[in-house]
């Protein structure tokens, strides 16, 4: 009997350590489950939040083209785009208690940033007046390109095959774009107006990568777009342009448009598209932005969409995918 318990003792042990060293192998593999769906969580968010703000800013045509037809000028809805946007940011900032103090090296590159985004935003908008929206929006896409290109120029990269097919294929686009289908040309002002909008911004995504500025992304908008807003009165006063009021609720409508949708919302969207996704993902995603500026031309201002609108769309996002592909083999192969 004194056996038969001493013996059902030691089985009852050697379970209970059985168990003991299986249990964590189960919560690891249950760690690594949640892990992994956390993983795949984050990826969702983040290709949602990469064709959200693409879409946003591919609406910049909708509230500039609404309150041109109200007869305020490019300077005005500049104006107050930008003003309403960084009030709204300061607001923020001030919620969030964060300091709003720079140093001078800052400061120079912050004004630097600040007139780079004056001249791209002023060129594109004044470029809806010669042209549909959608094909500007689609010609200011060949900036990744741009940026590539001043890269190899100006920073010693190495010139890729990548780089002059994507420089080749955009320029085709380009050329498609600027020819329509009964051989009639584009406003070569207009077309000058983008290009000039795509290489000032191209040049603000290198000074922002070079400038190595050590502080939030709010705060870096929050001194663009006070750079901007002052920026559009000393335009409106060196070309003599009064800035007058939105007429009404509907034009005050889409300044809000014009300051949240292309421009806080794509903003914070963005932000969280390249920390989830990837700056590839996210190029990729950006798609979207042309692909948007021309569906709104065409259904809400009745643009009109041609042979050659289509294929060179499909050329000028072909030429950046390439481009944000080889950028991630590189960083890859850097990596490894």
């Amino acid at each position: 009997m004194h056996r038969r318990q001493e013996h059902l003792h030691w089985r009852r042990a050697r379970e209970n350590h059985q168990n003991h060293r299986e249990r964590p192998l189960i919560n690891k593999n249950a760690n690594d489950i949640n892990i992994f769906e956390k993983l795949k969580n984050r990826k969702f968010i983040g290709t949602l939040a990469g064709i959200a703000a693409a879409v946003c800013y591919g609406t910049n045509p909708l509230g500039a083209l609404k309150l041109y037809a109200t007869g305020m000028q490019t300077n005005s809805v500049l104006f107050y785009r930008f003003g309403l946007a960084w009030v709204i940011i300061a607001i923020v900032m001030l919620f969030r208690k964060e300091n709003f103090k720079v140093t001078r090296q800052e400061f120079r590159v912050l004004t630097g940033l600040g007139l780079l985004f004056i001249v791209s935003s002023l060129t594109l908008y004044l470029s809806f007046h010669y042209m549909a929206a959608g094909v500007a929006s689609t010609i200011l896409f060949t900036y990744p390109v741009m940026t590539a290109v001043i890269m190899s120029l100006f920073f010693h990269e190495r010139v890729t095959l990548a780089t002059l097919l994507s420089l080749l294929l955009s320029g085709v686009g380009v050329v498609l774009l600027y020819w329509s289908d009964n051989g009639e040309a584009l406003s070569t002002i207009g077309v000058l107006l983008v290009l000039a909008s795509a290489l000032s911004y191209a040049l603000y995504i290198i000074l922002m990568n070079k400038g190595n500025l050590q502080m939030s992304s709010i705060k870096i908008n929050f001194y663009v777009l006070l750079y901007c807003a002052l920026g559009m009165v000393v335009y409106s006063l060196v070309a003599g342009l009064p800035l007058t009021l939105p007429r009404g609720a509907v034009s005050w409508f889409y300044v809000g448009w014009l300051a949240l949708v292309p421009g806080i919302f794509a903003l914070v969207l963005m932000v969280y598209a390249a920390k989830y996704v990837g700056s590839t993902a996210t190029a990729i995603l950006g798609a979207l932005e042309p692909l948007t500026a021309v569906l709104i031309g065409l259904l809400v201002f009745n643009e009109p969409f041609t042979a050659y609108l289509a294929i060179g769309i499909v050329l000028i996002l072909a030429a950046v995918m390439i481009i944000a592909v080889a950028q991630q083999k590189k960083q890859t192969d850097t990596l490894t």
